[in-house]
């Protein structure tokens, strides 16, 4: 029997309702599906874009967030070991050995750099533990981040360094208000000691991930958010589909936390053994700590919206109900 056909109801024909049918749009369903995948994907990958493009093109920025490197132990410890390593290779025991018999020079020639080293390792930590050290600190890395600006925007090969000249000036100076140290600061050259942070033959491949970086974080989050609210307007459902998209989002963020973590740990495990890995470590969760706290974010509202959106509704419905009951007995 036909929706519209009449029924018999107490010996009177009556019309039945009519009930609305709607048509299912496979098309419309994959569509809106789409947007809602792409957008929950995109919004998570965003935070790194983002992220990237501040730290490397804001100088201001990233000297902020090194600046607390300047008071972390393991940082100290390795710029101590650094700076004293480059200055004891000035360092020269010849003159002093000559006046030594021959056989006890090599026992001598150890016990002399043992004692100098250490001296040295004093008057550097003295320095790197000063009041006036954040500001040497600040300075050597503002002035590397904008030669690696200048770099990745420019078309020269010239590799990107990190110059400690600043601090081996202070060393030198410390050096020289002791006895013992004015000779060893005579010897040691006005350059200082450079750590190499980008290598010549890596440059064409780095410029290249950074235009790629600079292009995703100015066009990934609208993308994104246009992608997330024409998705949830053409949805039929839309309460489903906030469900899942925010499922996704979060999912997709916990991934990403999770790449982080492996790139974090795959980075040191890569570095040199010459390489402090406590200094390296302070150094990479430093770096990356405001896009961890970004991606924990997402993660959190986006775990928050799909609850709010799962239990909301019954709750208020269910509370509802009662008063549309008295509301008809009465």
């Amino acid at each position: 029997m036909s929706a519209s056909a009449p029924v018999r109801a107490g010996g009177q024909e009556v019309e039945a309702e009519r009930l609305p049918t709607r048509t299912r749009r496979p098309g419309r369903a994959l569509g809106v599906g789409m947007l809602l995948l792409i957008g929950a994907l995109l919004l998570p990958l965003s935070l790194p874009a983002a992220w990237a493009r501040a730290e490397l093109t804001d100088t201001k920025r990233y000297v902020n967030t090194v600046a607390p490197l300047a008071a972390n132990h393991a940082v100290q410890d390795a710029i101590v070991d650094h700076v004293t390593t480059g200055v004891m290779q000035h360092v020269r025991l010849d003159g002093l050995l000559k006046v030594i018999p021959r056989a006890e020079r090599p026992a001598q020639r150890l016990r002399f750099t043992r004692g100098i080293r250490e001296f040295v390792d004093r008057q550097v930590r003295q320095v790197v533990t000063s009041r006036s050290f954040p500001s040497v600190w600040n300075g050597v890395h503002r002035t590397a981040h904008q030669a690696l600006d200048d770099t990745l925007t420019a078309s020269g090969n010239t590799p990107v360094t990190l110059d400690f000249t600043p601090v081996i000036a202070r060393v030198k100076h410390q050096l020289s208000g002791n006895g013992l140290g004015i000779d060893i600061a005579r010897r040691v050259p006005r350059t200082g000691t450079r750590v190499v942070l980008l290598k010549s033959p890596d440059i064409p491949r780095v410029r290249a991930a950074y235009q790629a970086v600079r292009s995703g974080a100015v066009m990934l989050p609208p993308v994104a958010a246009l992608c997330l609210l024409s998705g949830l307007l053409l949805a039929r459902r839309r309460r489903r589909a906030l469900i899942w998209t925010a499922s996704i989002c979060a999912t997709a963020a916990a991934l990403l936390a999770a790449a982080l973590a492996l790139i974090r740990t795959r980075t040191l495990d890569a570095l040199p053994a010459v390489v402090s890995r406590p200094a390296a470590e302070a150094c990479f969760d430093v770096l990356t700590g405001s896009l961890r706290t970004g991606i924990w974010v997402v993660v959190f509202i986006a775990l928050l919206t799909a609850t709010l959106a799962a239990v909301v509704p019954p709750i208020a419905r269910a509370l509802r109900s009662p008063s549309r009951t008295r509301a008809r007995r009465a």
